[in-house]
């Protein structure tokens, strides 16, 4: 699952690495959560475009989103079999802009469990390319919004050691065929989506202060020296919670 990410680099740095024309100004954010407005990459008549989303994916058919459960991840697996994907990935893939994502390790059983928060980025410090899916959702009001998920995969063997799922996270050369909806079909899109190497990850722990949605500071990926177990995590405010899916249990712990 990956339920939490971060956006630490100067935007031209993402401009130059996925090369859109675009030129948005966004300031870091280190504590990114489902519901929030998410920086993605996509490509429209053969151009890579730079949009804000909604991160909790929408399909179109969708009448209320308020009686939708909370979609922030699609398990590469079933992308071709379920319906809430499969347009999606036919027609609109995109990549989410990100530096690198949190994890927590479940320790213990029951009320005296605890989750540990880790933080998983690039080893060569380059940006770390989220595969992802899009839709855009017309209300019946006339009202418009563009909503994402994010594709998981297989933990590979760093990501083992704290969960048994993790982001597909694309090498340089495979953005581009991801991206290609018109010349790349669902079957060979979905063979991208494979655990990375291991020697691509760091896995360091971090401030249990991530656990808060609401707490965005720089200091929140500083690894620790050791682990240590945090408090329950805590949801962005919303009017109305949406139900969680039964994919990787999303939205289970936000």
């Amino acid at each position: 699952m990956c339920g939490r990410f971060f956006i630490a680099q100067a935007p031209e740095i993402f401009r130059s690495f996925y090369g859109y024309a675009e030129m948005p100004n966004f300031p870091p954010r280190y504590n990114v959560a489902p519901t929030q407005p998410v920086p993605v990459v996509l490509a429209e008549r053969g151009q890579r475009q730079f949009r804000l989303v909604r991160w909790g994916l929408w399909p179109s058919w969708v009448k209320d989103p308020k009686d939708f459960p909370l979609v922030i991840n699609a398990r590469a697996e079933t992308l071709r079999e379920k319906p809430t994907f499969r347009g999606a990935l036919r027609h609109r893939r995109c990549v989410f802009l990100a530096d690198g994502f949190y994890e927590w390790r479940r320790e213990g059983k029951g009320r005296g469990a605890t989750k540990t928060p880790f933080m998983i980025r690039r080893a060569d410090g380059k940006p770390m390319a989220l595969a992802g899916l899009w839709e855009n959702w017309l209300g019946a009001d006339g009202s418009e919004v563009d909503t994402a998920a994010i594709v998981t995969t297989d933990a590979n063997g760093t990501m083992a050691a704290v969960h048994d799922r993790m982001p597909a996270i694309l090498a340089p050369d495979q953005i581009e065929p991801w991206l290609d909806t018109r010349g790349v079909e669902p079957d060979a899109a979905v063979g991208l989506c494979r655990p990375c190497p291991d020697e691509w990850l760091t896995l360091d722990p971090v401030s249990p202060r991530v656990n808060d949605a609401r707490t965005d500071a720089p200091d929140l990926i500083e690894p620790l020296a050791a682990p240590r177990p945090g408090p329950p995590m805590t949801a962005v405010p919303a009017a109305t919670a949406p139900r969680s899916s039964d994919e990787d249990a999303q939205g289970a712990l936000f």
